[in-house]
This record gives C-alpha cells, sequence and structure tokens, in this order.
C-alpha cells in the first residue's frame, strides 16, 4: 500500500509539471503574439526605410546570425559545465524559448521560465542559476566598456576636468580588476554553495541549486568573457550600423561610441517594460541628438534593432512552441 501510495504521488507530480510547462508555453506563445501586433506598425517601418541605405541595414540584419551564434555558444559552454547538458538541439531550442519567454516580460523575466521549458529534466533553480551566470559576464562588460565611455561622454560635453576624469578612469579600472581576480578564481566559485548555510532549512533548495557551480574554474571564466567580449562588440556594431544606414552618414567612431552608451543606460536603469522599450528609444534619442543626429534616427535604428535582436528570434522561439506536441 506505501508503494503504490508513493507511486500515485510521484504520477501526480509529473502530470502536475507537465500541466505547468503546457501553461508556461501557452503565456510565452500567447504573450509573444500580443507583443508582436502591439509593437509593430508596418506603416512607420515602410516610412523609416524610404531614404536608409538598406545595404547597411542589411549587414546589421546579417550580424543577426552571429549574434545568435555567440549566445548559443555561450550559453552551451554554461549549459555543459554547470547543467552537465550537451545536447545541441535542446540547448538551442531553450535559447530561443528563452527570448521568446524574455521578449514580452518585464526586466525579460520570461527567459527564466522559456528556457527551463526545455530542460525539463533540471530543476526550475538550476536553470535559472545557470541562466544568471550565463548573464553575468555579459553584464560584467557591458558595465566596464559602458561605464568608460559615459566617462568620456561626460568629459566631452559636460566638460568635466581632466583630474576627475582621470580619476573615474582609475576607479573603474580597479574595481573591475579585482571583480576579475574574482570571477577568474576556482575558491569564489566553489564558495558559492555556502556550506556554512547548508543547515538551513528555510534556504535548503535554493542552496543545493546553487551547488551546480562548484565544479566552475579559471578556464570557464576566460571562455565566458571571451564570447561575451565577441558577442558585445557584435551588438554594438549592428547598432552602429543601423545608425549609419537611417542617417545616411558613416561616423562609425560616433555611432560605436553612442551605442556602448545606450547598451549601458539599457542595463543600469532598472526595466519594467516589455523587451526595455521606451528605455533604449529614449537612451538612443538622447545621446545621438548630443551628437547631432536625428531624434529620428536614433529612433528608427533602435526599433530595427529590436526587431532584429529580440522579435525575428522570438518569432523562431514560438514556432518551436507551437511545433511541440509533448509537453
Amino acid at each position: 500500500m506505501k508503494i503504490n501510495s508513493i507511486n500515485v504521488k510521484k504520477n501526480s507530480f509529473i502530470t502536475s509539471k507537465k500541466f505547468y510547462i503546457i501553461l508556461i508555453k501557452f503565456i510565452i506563445a500567447g504573450g509573444l503574439m500580443w507583443f508582436i501586433i502591439s509593437k509593430i506598425d508596418p506603416e512607420a517601418i515602410v516610412t523609416s526605410v524610404k531614404d536608409a541605405n538598406l545595404y547597411l541595414i542589411f549587414a546589421a540584419l546579417l550580424l543577426m546570425f552571429l549574434n545568435l551564434y555567440l549566445q548559443f555558444k555561450r550559453w552551451r559552454l554554461t549549459c555543459v559545465n554547470v547543467l552537465c547538458i550537451n545536447e545541441n538541439k535542446k540547448i538551442l531550442n531553450s535559447l530561443f524559448l528563452g527570448i521568446a519567454g524574455g521578449s514580452f516580460t518585464p526586466a525579460r523575466a520570461g527567459e527564466y521560465f522559456g528556457r527551463a521549458v526545455e530542460l525539463k529534466d533540471k530543476t526550475f533553480i538550476e536553470v535559472s542559476i545557470a541562466t544568471f551566470i550565463d548573464k553575468v559576464f555579459l553584464l560584467i562588460i557591458v558595465t566596464f566598456i559602458g561605464s568608460l565611455a559615459g566617462i568620456l561622454f561626460i568629459k566631452i560635453y559636460y566638460n568635466v576636468t581632466i583630474f576627475i576624469t582621470l580619476a573615474l578612469f582609475i576607479v573603474v579600472f580597479t574595481l573591475f580588476y579585482l571583480l576579475f581576480i574574482l570571477i577568474t578564481s576556482k575558491k569564489f566559485w566553489s564558495n558559492l554553495s555556502f556550506d556554512y548555510l547548508k543547515s538551513s532549512k528555510r534556504f535548503e533548495t535554493f542552496l543545493n541549486g546553487l551547488k551546480i557551480v562548484k565544479n566552475l574554474d579559471k578556464n570557464y571564466s576566460a571562455k565566458m568573457i571571451i564570447i561575451s567580449f565577441l558577442q558585445y562588440w557584435c551588438y554594438i556594431f549592428q547598432f552602429a550600423l543601423l545608425i549609419a544606414g537611417f542617417s545616411n552618414h558613416f561616423r562609425l567612431l560616433h555611432y560605436l561610441w553612442a551605442s556602448n552608451l545606450v547598451m549601458f543606460a539599457k542595463t543600469i536603469i532598472p526595466s519594467v517594460t516589455f523587451a526595455e522599450m521606451g528605455i533604449r528609444e529614449g537612451a538612443s534619442i538622447f545621446f545621438l541628438t548630443k551628437m547631432g543626429e536625428l531624434s529620428s534616427v536614433a529612433f528608427s535604428a533602435s526599433i530595427f534593432l529590436l526587431i532584429i535582436n529580440i522579435i525575428l528570434p522570438s518569432l523562431i522561439g514560438l514556432f518551436i512552441i507551437l511545433k511541440k506536441n509533448n509537453a
């Protein structure tokens, strides 16, 4: 009788888990459809591309594939080292479902649920921790380069003295050097398991999930930094090409600088909007108009960046959701 009771509970848990996975799929699919329909205005797109340099816009579109490839390499490296998963198809599906789930949720929170849908054999906490670690390296690079770009922007456009500028540069380099030493240390990842709290029942589930980071080392951190760095500049170059395409100018250094500033602003400003809508556009208009470009150019470039890097990959995620019949 006891064995039957255990089996009933186990089957009930599996059924419940399948139900929630199906529910998350429907929420992602429905939310994504609403997001795309509400954000794309065909007339506005046609108007914005009439006088644009289509070759540059097409070049930015082609970079989407490199961007996605680097995202996949980053997520695969984390899946192999953190979650012990090395099935490329499963990892790729998880990536696209994450992009789809994050596209219509504030602060891209849905990305955690989206990635977990495909990785059913792992707990949500484990996938969430892996996703967070995957994002941390890119976040560090964005913050570091963005801080330097921001200091330079303040120096040039607000006439800050050279002494303050140099002091800020030294502070930023020192802080990020210490952070780099920290994340490349084996001891840092081992200590994240918080062994001294393992007796705490309150945090038991979360702490058990953190044990998956114990195997991370300097080799993993170095590879993640390199891939994240390449992906970051791919994104920045995309944005610069779009600005050049809509402005019909080719002030590449200015556009790369502006792209860094927009990325930095989008990262440090708490996102409560869908797919950071509004924050990216507002930051683009602010920085680019300061540099002498039209606000319409900044707005069009940021909207097309949204379409290329979020909406198009999200459609692939939507296709995966609709295609999958099993929970």
